[in-house]
């Protein structure tokens, strides 16, 4: 058990070390007005080491926040515009023939590169879903019978317009339980549009985030957020929240074991103890609170609930299954 100035002097450094997030938050804030909570979430997966899928309708500065943030860190940024003609060498590369050498070289292709920004990752077909696949999970790339280690840090930020529009696929199951967070965003409310309005039509132009971090920033930033301690209580509240998607019975809602599928896989309990740690970092503190895995939880477990038919009928979402359990599952 940690003693009273053990924490005292985790929350010290952990203080100090995040001092950083305000940082990248002013760069950030340069390029984008509001959606703080997108923000947040990206900040999180780059400090725990996971992937985030953005969904949103088009125009809600999914795109530019990627960049941005990109462009605080000095690192390699690569954009891939998915469409239905994608084909998996397009994203991870191809072997070329050339005659003068007579062998076949690699050509790497867009996917070695510290961030990736897939947008509308839902337009491109399976068969170039499953090719990111590998480099999420294994953070390698294997072309022709050769094995490529993916550089450190490697994150892939996609983006995802809404399901129903037309010309879509919709994205494995095994595909979206990679991704670390699922964030949905809103429209900004009047004040912010307002200034979004007066910067774009504004004679100056529109100025881009200073690079104020380097990769070797971020890979000590993750051990940091490691450091966060996590009590026992916590864990066992991660571990029920989780539980809860998969038995729901147990834990007073019966009502619910007709609506859910399959519930959050082990990876559900993992990132969400990651997430909470690298949220309790953001918020300056070197310990995790309940309220940091209630926070973090709908991003964590959104998209790992699966909806059965009746579920569908009722029009009962994850989100509502979620709110439930939250309220349901016994606080520490």
């Amino acid at each position: 058990m940690e003693t009273a100035t053990d924490i005292r002097a985790l929350n010290e450094k952990i203080e100090k070390e995040s001092a950083f997030i305000d940082l990248i938050n002013r760069e950030m804030d340069k390029a984008i007005i509001g959606q703080k909570y997108m923000i947040d979430r990206m900040i999180i997966c780059l400090l725990s080491n996971g992937h985030i899928l953005l969904e949103g309708v088009p125009g809600l500065a999914k795109t530019l926040a990627i960049k941005s943030l990109a462009s605080t860190i000095h690192a390699d940024f690569s954009r891939l515009q998915f469409t239905p003609d994608l084909l998996p060498a397009d994203l991870i590369g191809t072997q070329i023939y050339q005659v003068k050498k007579d062998e076949f070289t690699v050509r790497k292709g867009p996917l070695f590169a510290n961030f990736v920004l897939a947008d509308e990752i839902n337009r491109a077909p399976a068969k170039v879903q499953s090719a990111l696949l590998e480099a999420m999970q294994e953070k390698q790339v294997t072309i022709g019978d050769e094995t490529f280690p993916l550089p450190n840090p490697f994150l892939v930020l996609a983006t995802q317009n809404p399901v129903e529009q037309e010309g879509t696929y919709p994205l494995p199951e095994a595909q979206v339980d990679r991704f670390m967070l699922k964030v949905v965003l809103g429209y900004p409310n009047k004040e912010e549009e307002k200034l979004i309005i007066r910067q774009n039509i504004s004679q100056t132009e529109i100025p881009t985030p200073q690079k104020i971090l380097s990769t070797d920033d971020i890979l000590k930033a993750r051990q940091v957020v490691r450091e966060v301690y996590m009590d026992e209580k916590i864990e066992q509240y991660i571990i029920d929240i989780v539980f809860a998607t998969r038995n729901p019975e147990n834990y007073g809602m019966a009502h619910f074991k007709d609506l859910i599928n399959f519930g959050g896989s082990p990876r559900a309990s993992i990132n969400l103890a990651l997430a909470a740690k690298a949220y309790a970092f953001i918020k300056r503190r070197g310990y995790v609170i309940p309220e940091d895995v209630r926070a973090i939880s709908k991003d964590v477990l959104r998209h790992r609930i699966g909806l059965t038919y009746e579920a569908e009928a009722e029009n009962i979402t994850s989100e509502n299954i979620i709110d439930e359990i939250l309220n349901k599952v016994e606080v520490p």
